[in-house]
């Protein structure tokens, strides 16, 4: 290792502790100016190790105020849980604000997920979906009517998975996509960012045990708040000479 990755190594190490033991979301940091003088460093070596903690999410950036940290981001691992289950499980209070259910045709694209047709009846509960009190997600949940006759009120305020699980539809599988998206105005205001801001749109088809369709939900996250991790293997192939 060179002196100059020397200094951006260290750098990057204590930067990363004032973001985990000194900083609260949205402080900001000490300027480049300050931190190249602390570190015998170049600007351009600074300016290195921030534009890597800003792509990390880290940190963001106010053109003419500074650099400040960031809020932590929520990591989902890929196993089927509910926004509920995610939530406790990093120590957030999960909830539920603007809730709405209605009987409405399924349509052509939803019928086709859950395999009914398009003017069969599904119950349709849009909710906004928050932790610790502040929105992170906009949720579209689409269940075959013939499976939940009733309506569910209040028990859309918690989870929706143990809901299902207590008419004997807790779903065991499910088929997911996931892509980046920008929120419209109105998206936007209700989950509280700029309009056009990224975010990613899941689309989830969930089954019970018995194989049965019992949702199909379409989910916008906000990106500065949400992300998705990976484990991922390779099986090694045999080389041969």
């Amino acid at each position: 290792m060179n002196e100059a990755e020397g200094k951006s190594a260290r750098l990057r190490r204590h930067l990363l502790s004032l973001l985990r033991d000194k900083l609260a979301p949205h402080d900001r940091l000490p300027t480049e100016r300050s931190l190249a003088e602390e570190f015998s460093a170049s600007r351009l070596t600074v300016r290195l190790v921030l534009d890597q903690l800003e792509l990390e999410g880290r940190v963001y950036r106010v053109q003419g105020s500074g650099t400040f940290a960031s809020e932590p981001r929520i990591a989902k691992s890929v196993e089927l849980t509910s926004f509920s289950e995610d939530m406790r499980a990093r120590g957030l209070r999960p909830g539920s604000l603007a809730v709405t259910e209605e009987r409405i045709p399924a349509g052509a694209e939803v019928g086709y997920a859950l395999g009914i047709s398009p003017a069969a009846e599904v119950l349709h509960v849009r909710r906004v979906r928050t932790a610790d009190g502040e929105p992170i997600c906009l949720e579209h949940s689409y269940l075959p009517s013939a499976l939940v006759p009733g309506e569910l009120g209040e028990a859309l305020r918690g989870s929706l998975y143990e809901e299902l699980a207590g008419h004997g539809l807790a779903p065991r599988r499910a088929e997911q996509t996931i892509r980046a998206t920008v929120l419209d105005p109105a998206d936007a205001r209700e989950l509280r960012v700029p309009a056009f801001s990224p975010a990613f749109l899941v689309q989830r088809t969930a089954y019970d045990a018995r194989g049965r369709a019992v949702e199909r939900a379409l989910s916008l996250y906000r990106a500065d708040r949400y992300s998705y991790e990976l484990t991922i293997y390779r099986d090694c192939p045999s080389y041969r000479d």
